[in-house]
C-alpha cells in the first residue's frame, strides 16, 4: 500500500493488487469480495469512485497494455499473445486494443511506437464527509418500468421520459429507482434500474412488486438529478470507507422527494439516496 494513502483505502489497494496478479485469469465476484471485505456491489463503486475507472475496465487495460509489452519485445505471434493476457480469441483482443490505443494490434507491432507511458492508480478518498441519517423505510407497493444500463449516462433519464409518459394522477404520489447492480466485473458501472411509482399508471397497467421494509443508511442529494454523482461520490469513496455498519445486498433506493413535477426550482430538488444496512 502506498505509505501516504489513508489506513481506509486498505480495500481498495488489495483489490488493485489481486486484479494487477490475476488480470490474465477471469476473476469471480466471490474472489473481489474475500479480498476486499466488501460486497461486490460495494466494492465495484468504491473502486469506480476512488479510482475512476470501473473493475472491468482496470483489468481490460492490464490486459491490453500487458499485450503490447509482449508485441514488442517477443516474437510470439499476436494470437498467442491475446490468449496468453486473458482473451477468448484474436477477435476481442483486437476490438479492446483497437478501443484502448486506437489503432489495430498489427499496426501497433508494425510500427513498434511506444503508445503509452505506465502509471499505477492511486485511490483518492473524498474530502467531503457526509453524515447519514439511519431509517426504517417501511414496505411499500410498486409500479414499475425496467431498463438495464450504465448508471451514469443518459439512459436513466430516458427511462422516465417514458415511464411518466404513462400518466399518473393523485396528491400522494411518491416516485422510486431502484439500482441492482449487474453481478459482472464490466467497463461499465451496470445496473438494472427500476423506476417506480406509488400509484399505477392511467395510461397503462404497469406490473408492481413490493419494496420491502428495511434499515438504511440514508443521504439526501440536493439540486438537479444531473449532479447525483457527485454524492454518491462522497458516500462510496468516503463515508463507506470509515463506516462500521454493515451493508446488506438488495438495492439501493433512490426516493424522490423533491423533483422537476413538483418544483420549479432545479436547486430546490430533493432526492433520498438509501443504502441497506443489515
Amino acid at each position: 500500500m502506498n505509505s501516504n494513502s489513508s489506513p481506509n483505502l486498505n480495500c481498495v489497494y488489495n483489490t488493485l493488487s489481486f486484479i494487477a496478479d490475476h488480470y490474465d485469469q477471469p476473476i469471480a465476484v466471490k474472489q473481489l469480495e474475500e479480498v476486499s471485505h466488501y460486497s461486490y456491489r460495494n466494492i465495484q463503486r468504491i473502486f469506480k469512485y476512488t479510482c475512476g475507472e470501473t473493475i472491468g475496465a482496470y483489468q481490460q487495460r492490464l490486459r491490453v497494455e500487458n499485450a503490447y509489452k509482449l508485441m514488442l519485445y517477443t516474437r510470439e505471434s499476436i494470437t498467442s499473445i491475446a490468449l496468453t493476457v486473458g482473451f477468448a480469441n484474436l477477435a476481442s483482443f483486437s476490438k479492446a486494443f483497437k478501443q484502448h490505443f486506437n489503432c489495430s494490434p498489427k499496426e501497433a507491432k508494425s510500427n513498434k511506437t511506444r503508445l503509452f507511458s505506465e502509471a499505477d492508480i492511486t485511490p483518492v478518498e473524498s474530502g467531503v464527509v457526509l453524515q447519514p441519517e439511519i431509517i426504517y423505510l417501511p414496505a411499500v407497493n410498486v409500479y414499475y418500468e425496467s431498463a438495464f444500463l450504465s448508471y451514469d449516462n443518459g439512459g436513466i433519464e430516458k427511462l422516465w421520459q417514458r415511464f411518466m409518459r404513462n400518466g399518473f394522477s393523485g396528491k400522494d404520489i411518491t416516485y422510486y429507482g431502484v439500482i441492482a447492480d449487474e453481478p459482472l466485473i464490466t467497463q461499465e458501472l451496470n445496473c438494472r434500474y427500476d423506476a417506480c411509482s406509488s400509484v399505477q399508471a392511467r395510461g397503462r397497467e404497469l406490473p408492481s412488486k413490493m419494496i420491502l421494509g428495511a434499515r438504511y443508511a440514508q443521504f439526501m442529494h440536493t439540486g438537479t438529478y444531473e449532479t447525483i454523482e457527485e454524492t454518491y461520490k462522497h458516500i462510496y469513496s468516503g463515508w463507506m470507507l470509515e463506516s462500521a455498519l454493515e451493508f446488506a445486498h438488495t438495492p439501493v433506493i433512490e426516493k424522490y422527494i423533491r423533483h422537476a413535477d413538483n418544483t420549479s426550482a432545479e436547486a430546490d430538488q430533493v432526492t433520498a439516496i438509501l443504502l441497506p444496512l443489515l
